[in-house]
């Protein structure tokens, strides 16, 4: 039962990969405006941006890491 609810936290495709960087990135940009509004000025966009980059660091490694796990599967699978 527990290897059931484990695999729903594992992210196997790139449909998958895709719908989660969506998510982050729209929380990114939630807690970004929050910055906006405490920190009004350079700082606050900065931080913005600092949000939004991590979006994109995480959602790069996340399609990365995809990539070489399917590559890695079709090499064990190939004899």
């Amino acid at each position: 039962m527990l290897k059931k609810v484990s695999r729903l936290f594992v992210i196997k495709t790139r449909w998958e990969a895709f719908l989660i960087i969506y998510a982050l990135a729209l929380g990114a940009t939630e807690r970004g405006t929050h910055y906006l509004r405490q920190f009004p000025g350079y700082g606050g966009y900065l931080l913005f941006l600092a949000c939004t980059g991590a979006v994109f660091m995480a959602g790069a490694k996340i399609l990365d890491c995809l990539k070489h796990e399917q590559a890695a599967k079709e090499a064990n699978t190939t004899p």
